[in-house]
Order: C-alpha cells, then structure tokens, then sequence
C-alpha cells in the first residue's frame, strides 16, 4: 500500500518528502538534519495569536461586568476534530476559526502523558518557529534584526554575526534549533504580558489566562514539532507544512496518550474548586485558581493530583554541537508607549529576566487568591 502512495504521489509532481504521511516525530532527542531540504521564501510574521481557551469547560462570560447571554464555550476537542492546520498568515484566521468559516478547531485536550494540551498553543508556537526557520535560514550568520509587533514592550530578536557550520545540513539544523529556541521565549513572554496588563483586544483583559496550567508545555510541544518538521523536510511550501502538522499534532496527541472529550470532562469536574471555579465567567481572572509560572525550555507538564502514568518531559536545547544558541541571537523586550502595568527596564529586558517578573506576578496572586477565601 505504500509503494502504491509513494507512486501516486510521484504521478501528482510531490516528492515522499512533502507527504502527511505518519512522520517520525523527535519530541525528546536533539535530532540532526539527513540534508538541508528545500524551503518555502521566507514567510510573513504570524497575525496575532490564535483565540485561545481559559482554562475550564462550559465556560460562561460577561462583558462590562454583565453577564453575556445564550453565550458558552465548551473549550474540549478530540483527536478527531482538529480541522486543519493552517499558517496563520491571515489577521482574522481565528476569528474565522471561532465561527466555524475557517478549517481549524482548537481547545483543550487532556493527555496522560502531558496533561491538559491547548491546540492554539501548540500551532501558534510551531507556527512562529517556522516563521523564524524561512527569515533566518538565508541569514544565517549575518548580523540583523527582526521586530514583531509590540506586546506591552517592543519586541526585537537581534541576530549576531558568526561563522556558521560549513556544511550545509548543519547550518539547516542549527537554523531550526535556533528558530525553536526563540520561538519559545516569544510564548514565555505572552504569558508575562498577558499577567502585567496586554491586551489583543483594547478593554478585554486576557489576566485569566496569564500562566494557565496547561499554556507554557503546549507552546513547547508546538516548538518541538516544528522542528521535527523541518529537519523532516516539511516546510517546502506552506502546504506542504500546513498538511504534515495535521498529521504531527495528532501523531504527538496520541503519543501524549490523548483521551477522548469525556475523559477531559471528567478531569475538569475534579479540578473544579481546585485549578479552577466553574462559578466564575471569562475574564475573570480567579476562575483560574492554579497556574504555572515556571520559566523554563526544560519542563514537566503540571502534575494533576493522582496521575497514573509517566509524564513526558520536553526540553529545548541551549547548545548545538558547539554554539551556545543565546550567543546567536536575544529577544529584547524594549520598553514602549503602553506598558500597562509592567515595570520599565533600566534598557531591556531579556529572557535573563523572565523568572523574576514570573516570580513576582506568583506572589501577587497567592495573596489575592488568600484575600478571597
């Protein structure tokens, strides 16, 4: 059956290259490049972020303080019903999404092996990996700058000069890893924003779902499949990308040991009171009552009371063969016209920052959430 996809594909003009077919996924190993693989121009930065879940089910909402009828987002997806992925180059994509117009279904999916999973999450951060994959790989070694659009701070990754690896499935690589790595510090510093004050919609606050439980490892697990992708070869056209992230994003949720939409119920309804108050409406900061403010590329995803089996660790690596990746290039959180509530930096910040102000943001809401009981 295969050689008979494999000639189907070659009458079509598509190498085995480009096919969805099941692809081998490298989710816990720094893997290498068999060759440097074609790939698409470089790509438009990705259009905001994808509407992504509060943490809960059936969840209610209330505008200025009223309540909004007839309104309830059941925020669960199955294996099943993911749609298909499609690089989000387009300003209204999630919009779309949310009415049912686009090809994408996203929400919360729970796993044993990786707990609670947001597929928005996931596709924003493989979505942005990719992104910094076609700018960068043509400049690889060249010193520039990319500016993104402004989240509380004005955001730039500063790219240094150095010699790149000579052979050309190394430098493939290495532009991945790399890609990767600062893909992940951009989701690290959403969930920051999103604590101090930034909003993607003016007077929506989004502090509900600042360092929700199950954001930081979906960002990472997006991270670590577009990088199984493109050393895959995957990123030759943003079709070619868009079809195999279908079929990686269940492959991974399989290997997560997914569960399907009853199950995730369930693990909700024993949370309530606990991660979360089904007696609270978006936005409501508190009906978020357990949040993860860990700043790490090297993480567990958050314990539940009572998990059974081994949790999958996913980590990013900060060396590849000999270049240390934050000697390559810094994200540069530069201080802006509306900072809300976060504190100005003597210059910059700098992921060397990003424990401290998660730190903070943990301390302030453990004595809110003491004022509350």
């Amino acid at each position: 059956m295969r050689g008979i996809i494999l000639l189907m594909l070659f009458l079509a003009g598509i190498s085995p290259a480009n096919a969805a077919l099941p692809l081998e996924l490298h989710l816990s190993t720094d893997s290498v490049a068999s060759r440097a693989w074609p790939v698409m121009p470089p790509q438009p930065q990705p259009q905001g972020l994808r509407p992504c879940c509060a943490f809960g089910y059936d969840l209610h909402a209330e505008l200025a303080g009223l309540p909004v009828p007839f309104y309830q987002l059941d925020n669960v997806v199955t294996t099943s019903e993911l749609g298909h992925h499609h690089y989000n180059d387009r300003l209204f994509a999630g919009l779309l999404d949310l009415a049912g117009l686009g090809g994408e279904s996203n929400g919360i999916i729970y796993t044993a092996r990786g707990g609670f999973i947001d597929t928005a999450h996931v596709r924003d951060t493989a979505d942005m990996t990719v992104y910094l994959f076609s700018q960068m790989l043509p400049r690889l070694g060249l010193p520039f700058t990319l500016t993104l659009d402004n989240e509380l701070a004005e955001r730039r990754l500063v790219f240094n000069a150095f010699m790149t690896p000579a052979q050309p499935a190394e430098r493939y690589a290495l532009a991945a890893w790399l890609a990767a790595h600062l893909a992940f510090q951009i989701a690290e510093w959403h969930e920051i924003a999103q604590w101090y004050g930034f909003q993607s919609v003016p007077g929506f606050s989004e502090e509900v779902s600042a360092f929700s439980p199950e954001d930081l490892y979906s960002n990472l697990l997006g991270a670590r499949l577009a990088v199984s992708l493109i050393l895959d070869g995957q990123v030759q056209s943003q079709g070619v990308y868009d079809a195999a992230m279908d079929t990686a994003l269940v492959q991974a949720l399989r290997r997560l040991d997914a569960q399907p939409g009853d199950r995730t119920r369930f693990q909700f309804d024993m949370l309530d009171g606990r991660w979360w108050n089904s007696q609270r409406r978006v936005p409501e900061k508190y009906l978020v009552l357990r949040r993860n403010y860990t700043m790490d590329d090297d993480r567990l995803p958050t314990a539940l009371p009572g998990a059974q089996m081994p949790p999958l660790n996913l980590a990013l690596t900060h060396r590849w063969q000999g270049f240390a990746l934050n000697a390559l290039a810094q994200l540069q959180l530069w201080p802006g016209d509306a900072m809300a509530h976060l504190p100005p930096p003597a210059r910059y910040y700098t992921q060397d920052d990003f424990p401290a102000l998660a730190a903070y943001a943990r301390q302030q809401d453990r004595q809110a959430l003491l004022s509350l009981r």
